[in-house]
């Protein structure tokens, strides 16, 4: 085999528990590896990027990796996650999600049928919406003991005194299925590996369990660690939530600031995880970011990796230009070049006022729109004092008294941008 899987996840930071074995049962030739994708939504988010890249790094390996989307076990919940359990899913809505977040791992895999270690896309509803109640405790269930269930760490926490929920029948049932996923994809695909989160182990040791009592064979677990932050906040969540991969959600602008925005000890960290940039670049990354901290080098190059892989060089660029607004030299047509999300995601938060189409059509006057209709100044006295100053600009372009603002000044037809100064921004909306 080429290179050493386990040893790659070992420096990178990426390998929590591996069951005694793994690795040179990976080292003996091909083999086939699998991580659970829950299908609630048609985007994956930064949560789900550690199991795409260790995907991603088993298939650079030599290996065949296996996306499973868990179309039957997202209709459940699982109990190692969030307390809360999940909504039933149609199936429309099932397949939507499924295309939508194939197209998004292949930045990531190559699912071209023609080479041997060709990406594999699954859906555990497939073979689970057929399977009987009664068939499924017959044929699954009676292999693996209450006692043992209980055992696991995750159904432990959620009967604790400390839970007030408790656990459905279904959430506890939920271990079997997935390991049943694990047995089903090693008798089809010859699927001998599992991997996720450290918070999956217990699932993942039902279905090694499963093999090795029904499948007669032995199946082997690999998790890596919960990602956190320094700071103690939550990785992968800002106050308007998810940072997800689709552009519609959260946009490159936004998706590169994230990124841009981590601490040093963090950047240090994801740096490993997030990019294929090998060992030794990394470290001189890092030694060179440590005798210049202030030059971000780490977040630069973190920010610039992980936007051009998921989006592309193109919206990577626009990201780094619609940056520069805020805080560099910028122009008319370079605000003009923004579409209307990252727009509004650069100057989030920035206060705004509403005025009518109607009054540009005529040109509105720079004292109405600093201060008359907008209070965006506090009176037109100040207006005019800052005009003289040449302290205004429109859309980054300094402006006189006797300017007249018109659509032809609109960004996305639908926006003006003044600014005091250097920092003070206003927003003009402009309503039909």
């Amino acid at each position: 085999m080429g290179l050493n899987f386990v040893k790659e996840l070992k420096w990178r930071g990426m390998l929590h528990d591996a069951m005694p074995g793994t690795e040179e049962h990976l080292m003996e030739q091909m083999r086939s590896a699998y991580v659970g994708i829950d299908p609630t939504a048609d985007s994956l988010h930064i949560g789900h990027l550690v199991g795409v890249m260790m995907l991603r790094h088993f298939q650079l390996a030599g290996h065949r990796p296996v996306a499973l989307i868990g179309g039957a076990t997202g209709m459940i919940g699982d109990p190692s996650g969030k307390s809360a359990e999940r909504n039933l899913l149609d199936e429309e809505t099932l397949r939507h999600n499924e295309r939508a977040l194939k197209e998004q791992l292949s930045r990531f895999l190559d699912f071209d049928g023609t080479s041997e270690n060709a990406a594999v896309l699954v859906n555990n509803y497939d073979w689970m919406k057929d399977f009987s109640f009664l068939d499924f405790i017959r044929d699954v269930g009676k292999h693996i003991t209450v006692n043992y269930m209980m055992a696991k760490d995750s159904v432990k926490k959620r009967l604790s005194a400390e839970a007030k929920e408790g656990m459905s029948f279904t959430e506890f049932t939920y271990q079997l299925v997935q390991g049943y996923d694990f047995l089903h994809l090693f008798k089809e695909h010859q699927c001998t590996l599992q991997m996720g989160g450290s918070d999956q182990w217990g699932n993942i040791t039902t279905g090694t369990e499963l093999i090795r009592r029904i499948g007669n064979g032995k199946g082997f677990a690999l998790t890596c660690p919960l990602i956190t932050k320094a700071d103690g906040t939550k990785f992968g969540k800002t106050e308007s939530g998810n940072i997800w991969l689709d552009a519609n959600r959260t946009s490159p602008y936004a998706f590169y600031q994230y990124w841009l925005n981590t601490s040093d000890t963090d950047a240090e960290k994801y740096i490993k995880i997030f990019t294929f940039i090998a060992k030794e670049e990394i470290e001189q990354l890092i030694l060179q970011h440590s005798e210049a901290p202030h030059e971000r080098r780490l977040q630069k190059r973190l920010a610039e990796e992980i936007t051009v892989m998921v989006h592309s060089k193109d919206e990577f660029e626009n990201a780094l230009k619609a940056s520069t607004i805020l805080f560099g030299k910028s122009t008319s047509k370079d605000l003009k070049g923004l579409n209307e999300k990252t727009f509004l995601d650069v100057f989030e938060g920035v206060p705004q006022a509403e005025v009518p189409r109607s009054a540009l059509e005529n040109g509105m006057d720079m004292i109405a729109a600093l201060s008359a209709q907008t209070q965006f100044l506090g009176s037109n006295g100040e207006a005019r004092r800052e005009l003289k100053q040449n302290a205004i600009s429109v859309n980054k372009e300094k402006v006189r008294e006797d300017h007249l603002i018109t659509v032809a000044d609109l960004i996305n037809e639908k926006y003006v941008l003044l600014q005091r100064g250097k920092k003070n921004y206003f927003v003009l909306v402009v309503t039909q």
